[in-house]
């Protein structure tokens, strides 16, 4: 049986997930990060993207994090996010208009317009895209 330590996955408005993993894969802003049983204590912030956890049994679930922060303690590893969704949560058409919305507004910047808005909207959308698209790969769907 392999070494597990115990994962939680937070967003703001709720709990995503909390359980046994073997390891969680994660981008953090530094480059991709994977932390298994033993690993040494850590904070790091996280991009948008894919977080990927195996479970004790060897599945792997892919989740959706909108940035955040990693902690890694000696018994525990817990994913803070302002926004956290699992794989089937989320809308492949809907990131698609939200990647399309995000372009148009950046192109046609009027008066009033808010580049930083725009541009995060665009990070996300891209992210949950580069998400479904590495869950599509790993399942061959």
């Amino acid at each position: 049986m392999a070494m597990t330590v115990h994962c939680d996955i937070v967003s703001a408005e709720k709990e995503i997930f909390s359980g046994l993993v073997e390891m969680v894969i994660a981008a953090g802003t530094e480059g991709d990060v994977g932390v298994a049983y033993g690993h040494a204590p850590l904070l790091t912030s996280l991009q948008p993207g894919p977080i990927r956890v195996i479970k004790q049994n060897g599945e792997e679930e892919v989740y959706y994090v909108s940035g955040g922060f990693l902690e890694v303690q000696p018994y525990a590893v817990t994913v803070l996010a302002d926004t956290a969704l699992r794989a089937d949560d989320m809308d492949e058409a809907a990131a698609l208009d939200a990647k399309k919305d995000a372009e148009k507004r950046m192109q046609d910047q009027s008066t009033e317009f808010d580049y930083a808005s725009a541009a995060t909207q665009l990070a996300e959308a891209a992210a949950q895209l580069r998400t479904l698209q590495a869950i599509r790969k790993r399942t061959g769907k």
